[in-house]
């Protein structure tokens, strides 16, 4: 019942920016942890970013260090992820979840495509 609903993606130049959001009627994310994920085709979920519910902490996968930016609005139970910079390799669909453990469904996700 409880669906999560990630938006933004699209289709972009390398070098260019996306920004993601993620929210949920039913969950209530100020209380958790929460983090972006990705998935290209015939790759494993992936963890990209993470952040503590009072903004204070925060977390990046090597691979998108210093080019995305994770941000949220507990007030309107938003997660964002800021893309900059974006590569090819960044292609994949991006979900939301809590982290580190993910205690909602997988939503369906928002595709980025990064073309060179």
């Amino acid at each position: 019942q409880v669906r999560l609903v990630e938006s933004g993606g699209g289709l972009v130049q390398a070098g260019g920016s996306l920004r993601l959001s993620c929210t949920s009627s039913q969950a209530h994310f100020s209380v958790w942890t929460m983090g972006w994920y990705r998935q290209a085709p015939g790759k494993d979920r992936e963890e990209v970013a993470r952040m503590t519910s009072n903004l204070r902490e925060t977390y990046y996968a090597a691979s998108v260090k210093d080019r995305f930016t994770i941000t949220r609005d507990n007030a309107k139970n938003m997660v964002f992820l800021q893309m900059d910079r974006l590569k090819p390799e960044d292609t994949a669909v991006y979900y939301c979840n809590s982290a580190p453990t993910q205690y909602y469904s997988w939503g369906p996700g928002t595709q980025v495509t990064v073309s060179s």
